[in-house]
């Protein structure tokens, strides 16, 4: 691998069916399986759909906001700061519980592709 920049004014982020939107920073899309890193913006009051990622890690990293995370039997309250380690398999969502957007990372190992994604809804 080159060492390359991925300019912010490169991507657009765009509304899921998970309820959120993601604006995709690094990944298949960019030539790595390995890794993947897409922000996420969940907006005040929604709650994202109950899913999982088989065979795929993920992290949050939240950046701005307060939110609600559900994963496995795990259900607490995050904010700026806070990690959120996920478990391959394991059923999450998260709610905004705050008055503006709640953004957070999604770091995902290995890279993030849509057939790794799982609803549980």
């Amino acid at each position: 691998m080159l060492p390359k920049i991925v300019r912010a004014n490169s991507l657009k982020e765009f509304w899921t069916s998970e309820q959120c939107f993601i604006y995709e920073n690094y990944g298949v899309t960019t030539g790595d399986k390995n890794i993947s890193i897409a922000r996420a913006r969940v907006e005040p009051k929604m709650t994202t759909r109950t899913h999982h990622l088989e065979g795929v890690q993920e992290i949050y990293l939240i950046i701005k906001g307060k939110g609600r995370v559900t994963v496995g039997e795990l259900d607490a309250d995050v904010a700026e700061g806070d990690m959120v380690v996920i478990p391959a398999g394991t059923n999450q969502k998260i709610q905004n519980i705050g008055e503006t957007d709640l953004v957070f990372y999604c770091i995902c190992t290995p890279s993030f592709d849509k057939k790794f994604y799982h609803e549980d809804e």
